[in-house]
């Protein structure tokens, strides 16, 4: 399993990969931010993968009774080709998990795969920055991991939320906000 050397430790961290699915990048919510990072993702996942760090893609399936359905209207739902991946990130190998709120933590079992391997740090990618992504940061620091967040590897439906978003996260859960170059070079180290 791949670790970062921080001041005389090795941190365990795992990638995650949130709703890279399509609603999220080419369907109802989709937008052209979510579709420019696919490519940033997939050459930092590939590196992710040759230097064995565990990625997990945690995506939106919705049931009809998710409460989410009431604000935002169906999407993602259970099955449908909303809530696959996208097509650009299919041939990546990673755990799956099925969610049906922002946070995803929430009812799933990331924190148990997370455990189980030993994980103290997570790195977030994916859509929406300042929804999901955000959220997901949230449920992290409850748990205390240590969070990352790649900015060309997360998108919101716009730049001023994205950024917004990943403000907030830097101030007030104290993520390490920096892009997958960085990331990419310290894992050469």
């Amino acid at each position: 399993m791949g670790g970062i050397y921080l001041q005389g430790m090795i941190t365990m961290e795992a990638v995650i990969v949130i709703d890279m699915i399509y609603d999220f990048v080419y369907g109802k919510f989709g937008g052209e931010g979510a579709q420019k990072i696919i490519d940033n993702l997939k050459t930092f996942l590939n590196e992710a993968e040759n230097n064995d760090i565990p990625i997990i893609f945690v995506e939106d399936s919705h049931t009809k009774k998710d409460p989410e359905l009431d604000v935002w209207g169906e999407h993602a739902m259970e099955g449908s080709k909303g809530s696959e991946r996208v097509r650009g990130l299919k041939d990546i190998d990673g755990v799956e998990i099925k969610k049906g709120t922002f946070d995803a933590f929430y009812d799933t079992e990331l924190e148990s795969i997370l455990k189980s391997k030993g994980i103290d740090k997570v790195i977030l990618t994916g859509v929406s920055t300042d929804i999901c992504v955000q959220n997901t940061a949230a449920g992290a620091l409850y748990r205390g991991y240590e969070i990352t967040v790649l900015k060309d590897c997360t998108a919101a439906i716009s730049e001023d939320k994205h950024n917004d978003a990943l403000q907030y996260m830097e101030e007030i859960f104290g993520a390490r906000i920096t892009n997958s170059k960085t990331i990419i070079n310290e894992l050469k180290k």
